[in-house]
């Protein structure tokens, strides 16, 4: 007997399960009893690729075609792959979040709390005119550290965050408790 397995994300299941056929599971990484969630076969695969990046993008279209960010910003390091992707199917621009030290300019900098430590991201002073609409990408959300301090991160430098979107929701880990009063889209929660 086949087993019927109903996807949910907030795009519909057929989004969903788009993301999910993309998924390969990948047992004991990055330590033994983690059951990694592997993005890449999606990224690999143009035209799931394709979809998911317009469905994101058509969630953030009014009806009249007017987007609702001007910029987006994709965190380190799978999220820049797909606010790149975002970004040019918008026809706007991109800003990295990166790892402590891997910015050449000043920058505005966040530390967060992981399982393991503590970890700091930055983005550059003057990645954003002072009010831009900006949209905030990133693969997965979990425990919410990352997302948090992201989207601190952005209104400290000027930016006016519209939402955070990820194509996976790993919602065992609560991490949009993290997140009250912020427009959290996830294309795929599992």
């Amino acid at each position: 007997m086949t087993e019927i397995v109903e996807h949910q994300g907030d795009n519909g299941p057929e989004t969903a399960a788009l993301v999910a056929g993309g998924v390969v599971n990948v047992a004991d990484f990055p330590k033994p009893g983690i059951q990694f969630k592997d993005l890449t076969p999606l990224f690999a695969d143009g035209e799931t690729f394709h979809a998911v990046i317009d469905s994101i993008v058509e969630h953030y279209t009014d009806a009249d075609g007017t987007l609702a960010f001007d910029t987006v910003v994709g965190v380190e390091a799978r999220g820049f792959v797909i606010a790149a992707a975002v970004a040019y199917a918008a026809r706007v621009g991109v800003v990295a979040v990166r790892k402590a030290g891997k910015l050449p300019r000043v920058a505005h900098s966040a530390a967060y709390d992981l399982e393991y430590g503590q970890a700091v991201l930055e983005v550059s002073e003057g990645a954003f005119v002072a009010g831009q609409r900006v949209l905030v990408v990133d693969d997965v959300l979990a425990t919410g550290g990352t997302a948090e301090a992201t989207l601190d991160l952005v209104e400290r430098a000027g930016g006016v965050v519209v939402g955070f979107t990820v194509l996976m929701e790993l919602a065992f880990l609560e991490g949009r408790k993290r997140l009250p009063g912020r427009s959290v889209h996830a294309l795929w929660t599992v």
